[in-house]
């Protein structure tokens, strides 16, 4: 039974809320391994992802709580992370070893939802996670280019394919299977065989996100996965422009009408910062993103600008994310991966989640 010094020092903590999921840190558990010895207190704080942005905000309520506490004298705080799994659907067998679905998608091609996909599993790799990335775009599979790899997985039998590793990231892609310029002509039974094979089929190991890059639009393969298994939640991606937010509306109400939750809006090529006056230009307009996400009630994940180093990241396999969240190319990058890791918490945690499918 703890002690009255220990009782003092979780009361305390009972009135550090965490300001994503608007609880306090004793309710959700991640107050852990909590001591007290002649006034010197250590606890452990077990965060919902490693890529926490309020992190440093926790640690500050935290030790302004326990410096009110009577008699303690030093706080040794450390953290941790866990990232909660999604909430299963009955009727939606889970992939073995992943813990949540993070689909990303667009409702027309060229708003840069690859890269976006690509740089988004690799930020959350470089603070921490454990991520794989799934090419769906058969028709037009770009990420094995922009991560510089032509190696192909291993097949151990007709039902066990191992991934690739690219920066550290999980791979799989029919860029991979099917490599050089010969085009697929699919129908749709065959696309939902394929998405089968790599959602069921794929050896994932124990991941605490798997992205998966959709194609454009909303057919036959957002379906095929919606039917399959449980969306944690969608990051819909669009460019300023008029006519691209004209088609990501189509996208935002199918996730809709599936009840797949959607993590919010990013808005790619925002703008230009200028090198000669550090001013920012607006080469398709900007803050088009924003509007849509409160036309539509759902958040901001953040605006990507353009910067010549995500295009040559693209372009020569070497992601800008992989230079690391300090690099000037990559730093939307990074805000928009804690955003959409925080997003994923506050889904699985706060019971805001769909409970039932109609698909």
């Amino acid at each position: 039974m703890a002690g009255t010094n220990e009782a003092a020092v979780i009361e305390a903590l009972r009135g550090v809320i965490d300001p994503e999921l608007h609880k306090d840190i004793v309710t959700l558990g991640m107050a852990n391994n909590i001591q007290v010895n002649d006034g010197k207190v250590s606890l452990l704080v077990t965060l919902t992802t490693p890529a926490c942005p309020l992190r440093e905000t926790i640690e500050r309520d935290v030790r302004a709580a326990l410096a009110k506490v009577p008699g303690v004298t030093s706080v040794d705080l450390k953290f941790d992370a866990s990232v909660p799994e999604a909430r299963r659907l009955e009727n939606k067998a889970p992939i073995p070893g992943v813990k949540n679905l993070i689909a990303v998608a667009s409702g027309k091609g060229g708003v840069g939802k690859t890269t976006v996909a690509v740089n988004l599993a690799i930020a959350l790799k470089n603070m921490g996670a454990l991520v794989g990335l799934l090419d769906a775009d058969v028709y037009g599979p770009n990420v094995p280019v922009m991560l510089g790899t032509t190696e192909q997985p291993k097949m151990l039998d007709e039902k066990t394919i191992i991934p690739i590793q690219a920066y550290g990231v999980k791979l799989i892609s029919m860029g991979l299977l099917n490599p050089g310029d010969r085009p697929l002509v699919w129908r749709g039974p065959m696309l939902h065989s394929v998405m089968q094979q790599f959602l069921r089929s794929v050896r994932w190991g124990t991941l605490d996100y798997l992205v998966v890059d959709l194609p454009p639009g909303t057919g036959d393969v957002q379906l095929s996965l919606i039917q399959s298994v449980s969306v944690s939640g969608a990051v819909v991606v669009t460019t300023p422009s008029v006519v691209a937010l004209a088609d990501v509306r189509k996208a935002v109400e199918m996730f809709r009408q599936v009840h797949v939750d959607i993590l919010g809006i990013v808005e790619n090529m925002s703008y230009f910062s200028c090198p000669h006056c550090n001013g920012k230009i607006d080469v398709f307009g900007h803050g088009e993103g924003q509007r849509l996400a409160k036309m539509f009630e759902l958040p901001f994940l953040g605006d990507i600008e353009i910067d010549p180093q995500i295009r040559i990241g693209g372009d020569t396999g070497k992601p800008v994310a992989s230079l690391g969240p300090d690099e000037p190319g990559s730093q939307s990058l990074y805000r928009m991966a804690r955003n959409v890791a925080a997003r994923i918490s506050v889904v699985n945690l706060s019971g805001t989640a769909p409970v039932v499918q109609i698909l």
